[in-house]
C-alpha cells in the first residue's frame, strides 16, 4: 500500500486541532489527476508520485460565515455572530486563524488569495477551485469566483482552468474555500482527461 497525504491548507498556524497542515480542496485535484494517470496505465508508484506532485503544487484557504454542526456533538463547533466571519477554517468544524467583522466578497477573495500566494508564489498557470462549504448557494459561489479571478489577474497569475461548486464540504457550513494548483502541460492534460464520476464529468 502507498499513502499520499494531502496537506494544502495554508491557514493552519500552530493549530491545536491538527498535526501539520490539513487537507482540503486540493483533494479534488489530487484524486482527479492521479485517477487519470491510473486510467492511462501508470503503475502504483507512478500514480502515487503524481498525486504527491499535485499536492506539493497546491494550496488552499477557507472562510466561514457560519459554523457546521458535527452529528456526534449535536451543536456548532464554534459560534459566529451575524456580522462576523471566520478566516482559515477547516472542513471538519475547526475554527479558523482569525475572526473579523463581515467583509465583502472582494475583500474575502483578496485575503484568501493573498494568503495562498504568500505561501506559494506561482511560476506556472494554475487550476482554480472555488469550493462551497455546504450551505452557500451556487450563485454566490460564482460571484465569489469572479472576485477570485479579479485578484489573480491583478497579481499576474495565469489561470488554466476553473472549477466552481460544492466538492469538499463541511456539512451545513456557509462559506467557501479557494484552492490553487500550479500545473505544467502534462498535469493539465491529466486534468483535462475524460472523467465520469458523481462529482466530475467531462470529455465522455
Amino acid at each position: 500500500m502507498v499513502a499520499v497525504t494531502v496537506n494544502d491548507d495554508v491557514a493552519v498556524e500552530n493549530s491545536t486541532f491538527t498535526a501539520g497542515r490539513r487537507g482540503t480542496g486540493a483533494t479534488v485535484f489530487v484524486e482527479k489527476i492521479a485517477g487519470a494517470a491510473a486510467e492511462r496505465g501508470a503503475d502504483l508508484a507512478a500514480v502515487a508520485s503524481v498525486a504527491k506532485e499535485v499536492n506539493d503544487r497546491s494550496r488552499s484557504f477557507g472562510v466561514a460565515l457560519s459554523s457546521c454542526t458535527i452529528p456526534a456533538s449535536g451543536k456548532p463547533g464554534f459560534e459566529l455572530g451575524e456580522d462576523e466571519i471566520e478566516l482559515g477554517i477547516g472542513i471538519h468544524g475547526e475554527p479558523g486563524r482569525q475572526r473579523r467583522a463581515m467583509m465583502t466578497s472582494g475583500e474575502i477573495a483578496e485575503y484568501a488569495v493573498n494568503a495562498i500566494l504568500e505561501d506559494m508564489p506561482p511560476r506556472n498557470p494554475v487550476l482554480v477551485l472555488v469550493n462551497g462549504m455546504g450551505a452557500t448557494p451556487l450563485l454566490e459561489l460564482y460571484g465569489f469566483n469572479a472576485e477570485v479571478q479579479r485578484v489573480l489577474a491583478e497579481r499576474g497569475v495565469a489561470v488554466a482552468r476553473t472549477l466552481v461548486g460544492n466538492y469538499v464540504t463541511s456539512l451545513d457550513m456557509a462559506g467557501a474555500s479557494v484552492t490553487l494548483c500550479q500545473v505544467d502541460e502534462e498535469l493539465l492534460r491529466l486534468w483535462d482527461a475524460p472523467v465520469k464520476t458523481p462529482g466530475l464529468r467531462w470529455g465522455m
